[in-house]
């Protein structure tokens, strides 16, 4: 169970589950950003307009996050968890399939994407389905992860096609800081009850997915006004639930 048990307005664990709705507004600002582009824009994102379609399911994944992890927090159980999970590792493993895809070879990464998205869907299948056997079996969906992060890793090895290039690696560092976040839920809010680990590790996920944007927004050019409007967008939304449960 979540450190923070504290509710607000008939809302349980109110800060957990408010701080998903800025994913709704990076998701939902990724898609009509690559599905209203025209074909000029376009290809001066992308050399190859193929690449749109990884970052079409990252964004996708992160707006169904905000609405999966919500109904979670609001009610946590193993039937609910489902929810939650799902749509992160549709966003995780497309952000793999994309890498590849910019990174080692366009084919590759296409080819791979129904792949891997088939593997990661499997695994949270799989641990729900031992959870209704009472195993409670997470090794293939922890593998998953853990392997997905080493070929990110391996990847991003590989020169950048773009600029901006090092945003991805920042992006694998959030990951990697919500992780251990979420493990130290309870330790953090007991410094002082103003925020827990958890709620947090949803603030370092708005940054992963807010650096998803400005990455794809920007990737083929120096700053402009994408960039511009990132930056006011992670100032102005960055820490606003947590602000909330002060």
């Amino acid at each position: 169970m979540f450190a923070d048990q504290r509710g607000f307005q008939g809302i349980p664990h109110f800060c957990d589950v408010v701080s998903n709705l800025p994913f709704a507004v990076v998701g939902l600002w990724g898609l009509v950003f690559l599905l209203r582009s025209n074909s000029e824009q376009v290809q001066k994102h992308f050399l190859d307009t193929r690449e749109r379609w990884p970052y079409l399911f990252v964004f996708a994944g992160i707006l169904l996050t905000a609405f999966g992890s919500s109904c979670y927090h609001l009610d946590p159980t193993n039937a609910s968890l489902v929810w939650d999970r799902l749509p992160m590792t549709i966003a995780f493993m497309s952000l793999v399939a994309a890498v590849i895809a910019e990174r080692i070879s366009l084919r590759a990464g296409l080819w791979l994407l129904p792949i891997l998205l088939l593997i990661g869907l499997s695994s949270v299948v799989h641990w729900y389905m031992s959870e209704v056997r009472g195993a409670g079996d997470l090794r293939f969906y922890v593998a998953v992860q853990v392997y997905s992060i080493l070929v990110l890793l391996i990847a991003l090895s590989f020169p950048p096609r773009y600029t901006r290039g090092s945003d991805l690696a920042v992006v694998v560092g959030f990951y990697v800081l919500a992780k251990v976040l979420e493990t130290l839920d309870k330790q953090i809010f007991g410094i002082g009850h103003v925020v827990s680990g958890h709620t947090l590790k949803h603030s370092g996920g708005r940054s992963r997915r807010l650096l998803d944007f400005a990455y794809v927004a920007e990737e083929t050019a120096t700053p402009g006004p994408f960039f511009r409007l990132f930056r006011s967008l992670t100032a102005s939304t960055i820490l606003p639930a947590d602000a909330l449960c002060g």
